[in-house]
């Protein structure tokens, strides 16, 4: 069984979407930053915040519902996750940021300021979302109807669609590789040129 890296505190807890968060508290040093003691963020139940590794909620961010974080991630400032979201790895989520749906945030990426990512989004490797307009999803489309996401990286733009993650290059290529000239292909690489222009505006 792993350590116990934290307790809920009773007597500091918040009503959100009507369920009772509770302020996390430090039992063991995590890292370098949280000393034990130190108070965190708020969660509703010990399966929001994984007791392995170095994940951490703190300042006045929010994580409830069946939402988790583990791994080495954390979820600071006034950011809130929840739904079915997990924000695994190195990821940070921070500032007034949200995650929610069954979304994903994982790898070391970043999603900060005012951006939402909700739905199935899926952001992963360098990817620094800091508002709406640094990803972009399209549901529904393709051979099992999934939803193909494209988020901005610190060197350009990637794409993650069920379990392809690649750039947008290597998404065309893989797309005339798998499926060669059908309608499938077709809807799917003018899902990529689309989204290009938009990066562009």
């Amino acid at each position: 069984m792993s350590r116990r890296k934290y307790k809920l505190d009773t007597t500091d807890t918040i009503v959100v979407d009507g369920k009772t968060l509770y302020r996390i508290i430090a039992l063991v040093a995590i890292g370098t930053r949280v000393a034990v003691g130190d108070k965190g963020g708020y969660i509703e139940t010990e399966s929001n915040l994984s007791h392995s590794g170095d994940a951490w909620v703190c300042g006045d961010a929010w994580v409830y519902r069946n939402a988790c974080v583990y791994g080495n991630a954390w979820v600071y400032g006034d950011a809130c996750v929840y739904g079915d979201a997990w924000v695994s790895g190195n990821a940070r989520v921070y500032g007034d940021a949200c995650v929610s749906g069954n979304a994903r945030v994982y790898g070391d990426a970043c999603v900060y300021e005012n951006a939402c990512v909700y739905g199935d989004a899926w952001v992963s490797g360098n990817a620094c979302v800091s508002g709406n307009a640094d990803y972009f999803c399209v549901q529904s489309f393709g051979s099992n109807g999934r939803t193909t996401t494209f988020f901005r990286e610190k060197d350009g733009w990637r794409v993650n669609c069920g379990c392809f993650d690649g750039t947008v290059e290597q998404f065309r290529k893989k797309i005339k590789s798998t499926h060669g000239n059908s309608l499938i292909a077709q809807e799917y690489l003018l899902i990529a040129d689309l989204m290009e222009l938009r990066t562009k505006r």
